[in-house]
């Protein structure tokens, strides 16, 4: 079964129910930057597509387009008089929201919106889903309290069955946001911007949508590729036990049926499997079905890669990182996954899709996701064109003190009781919600000691919830001894970590080339990176300076290495790009010739 094919049955695709005249009044904000595709985004084509490519059902809504917002002091009831419209998903700071605006921590940001349903969905359950609102909602429907969330990143679902109205239903949405002054995971968002520190978001920044599902439905799945015996496994999380049937497609043949209930692990054998990599990133369809009696009650359509990521000693017995039983080097670059004109939010999947075909251009085989998590979409992108994720998780809270050594039970360093039952939660929920992701290979909690505390215990949480990947500590340090990476970041040349016995050696950062592109920067003046150059002559072969370095640090035994970055953001000019996607500084050919050569090193 074709990926395009796999969304089969009549779509229930109804966008925001605004008239003409209110989308007609809507605009963009002129923000610093624009991209290619500020100027296509409208009211009514906002992120169209289905926001969860590996667990796709045929009757869904669209909550995206213009909703009603107001901000006022977070005590305050919700408002009598709405301010005026914003484009969901954006936030309100974005140009691409149509408002531009601050929100402090002692305020609140309120939306509102009316949608009706089908009526045929009302014989059926109907779910709310918030792809990612930051950081803290609470959703009222029709009138009545339906929930709540607390992480800025991770997806949340409603059931709001038995709270649908007749005709037209309202749905409320309250936001609070600390930012930097309270302990949640934040990233690089910071109330007043500076240096590395970028504009900070408020509210809703994925897609919001509703589907119809049976009362007893699949609420989860979770599929692990195994190599080594040719199998996938597949485990089914349902609103109550039934029987279930997966079927594997290859492009329209079936390879592979099995048969087994809901709650336990299914191994489905695929014979001589096709191995997923970036150099053939080849997907396999599979159909999962819930069965009553042998009658389907149920289905979703996923997709599976085969692959096997693993760090062990080579011959020589030097720690490296492999992928399908072969020691590869990888080489990739620092994402933020910022945007001019949405910050946290693309533009379009578009410009989702571009940002990963760029970074293949050029050669890499891997990118590390930083200190921010993405749509699913994102990573849709990366398992169909083959690109290795590093990711990192959200950091937040405290500083740690700067030392490899340091004892994370100090005052100051250990998280309150709070702070760290959240922390834990997010990166529990993180890890689960996106494991199923082929392209996603390593696993970084913190970065820098960016709110690193206790950390031999999320790496042996990590290590429960998802025993298949690597786990890199620390990039950048602190250095508790554990984990399967020693990751150190070194400006502007690259560095080779000491060798270890226990762990890979990586470079997580390095670079940092900065050059500034007339038109094309956040600001006029100011502008900042690690090592400045004044053409793009000086920077490529600065760039290639390093990438000979590299190789006789490939042959020393590192498994790894970072480019910072892809993308200039805000006042960083460090970019291979400039922030607006419009200009690539360096000669791409070149660059893919360079970087594609370091897989080559022996």
């Amino acid at each position: 079964m074709n990926r395009s094919r796999l969304f089969v049955g009549i779509v229930v695709f109804v966008l925001l129910a605004a008239s003409q005249t209110e989308a007609a009044d809507w605009g963009a904000k002129k923000g610093p930057l624009a991209t290619p595709w500020t100027e296509k985004v409208t009211p009514t084509n906002t992120w169209s597509e289905y926001p969860r490519p590996q667990m796709k059902r045929p009757d869904w809504q669209n909550l995206n387009g213009l909703w009603q917002y107001c901000v006022q002091a977070a005590s305050d009831p919700e408002p009598d008089v709405w301010k005026g419209e914003i484009l969901v998903p954006f936030c309100i700071e974005s140009a691409l929201s149509g408002v531009m605006q601050r929100v402090e921590p002692t305020e609140a940001l309120w939306y509102r919106r009316n949608f009706t349903v089908p009526d045929g969905w009302r014989q059926q359950r109907v779910l709310l889903h918030f792809g990612a609102v930051d950081w803290s909602a609470e959703i009222w429907f029709n009138g009545t309290y339906a929930g709540g969330h607390r992480g800025g990143y991770d997806p949340f679902t409603i059931d709001v069955t038995e709270l649908l109205a007749e005709d037209s239903n309202a749905l409320v949405v309250k936001v609070v946001d600390p930012t930097d002054r309270g302990y949640q995971a934040r990233g690089k968002q910071l109330l007043k911007p500076n240096g590395i520190w970028y504009t900070p978001v408020t509210g809703i920044w994925q897609t919001v949508w509703i589907e119809s599902v049976p009362r007893t439905h699949i609420k989860s799945i979770q599929v692990t590729p195994d190599l080594d015996t040719s199998s996938v496994l597949v485990s089914v999380n349902a609103s109550e036990e039934a029987d279930v049937r997966v079927t594997v497609f290859d492009g329209e043949t079936q390879v592979a049926e099995a048969d087994g209930t809901t709650g336990k692990p299914m191994r489905i054998s695929i014979k001589d499997a096709k191995r997923w990599s970036p150099t053939s990133p080849h997907l396999y369809d599979l159909t999962i079905e819930l069965l009553r009696d042998g009658n389907m009650i149920d289905s979703v359509e996923t997709y599976a890669g085969v692959r096997k990521i693993e760090m062990k000693p080579d011959a020589a017995g030097v720690n490296r990182l492999w992928l399908n039983g072969e020691v590869l080097f990888q080489f990739g670059p620092l994402d933020q996954g910022w945007w001019p004109d949405g910050l946290y939010t693309a533009p379009c999947d578009e410009a989702l899709k571009f940002d990963v075909q760029a970074i293949k251009k050029l050669g890499f085989n891997m990118v590390r996701k930083h200190v921010k998590v993405e749509p699913q979409r994102w990573y849709y992108w990366c398992d169909v064109l083959g690109l290795l994720v590093w990711q990192d998780l959200p950091n937040g809270d405290a500083l740690a003190k700067w030392n490899r050594n340091v004892d994370e039970r100090a005052p100051g360093i250990r998280r309150s009781a709070v702070s760290a039952e959240h922390l834990r939660e997010e990166l529990s929920q993180l890890v689960v919600d996106f494991g199923n992701h082929p392209s996603i290979v390593v696993w970084v909690p913190f970065n820098e000691a960016w709110g690193q505390s206790e950390t031999a215990e999320h790496v042996a949480l990590i290590r429960r919830l998802d025993p298949t990947r690597p786990v890199n500590s620390a990039s950048g340090g602190n250095f508790q001894g554990v984990g399967d990476i020693l990751d150190m970041h070194s400006y502007p040349n690259p560095i080779l970590p000491r060798r270890d016995k226990h762990q890979a050696a990586v470079c997580g950062e390095y670079g940092g080339l900065g050059l500034p592109v007339k038109d094309h920067t956040w600001v006029d003046e100011g502008n900042w990176g690690y090592r400045s150059f004044d053409s793009k002559e000086a920077l490529q072969t600065a760039y290639l300076e390093k990438i000979d370095m590299l190789r006789g640090m490939i042959k020393e035994g590192l498994a790894a290495a970072i480019y910072t970055q892809i993308t200039d953001v805000e006042i960083e000019v460090n970019g291979m790009f400039t922030y607006d996607r419009q200009i690539l500084k360096f000669d791409e050919a070149t660059v893919h010739d360079a970087n594609t050569s370091l897989y080559d090193v022996k």
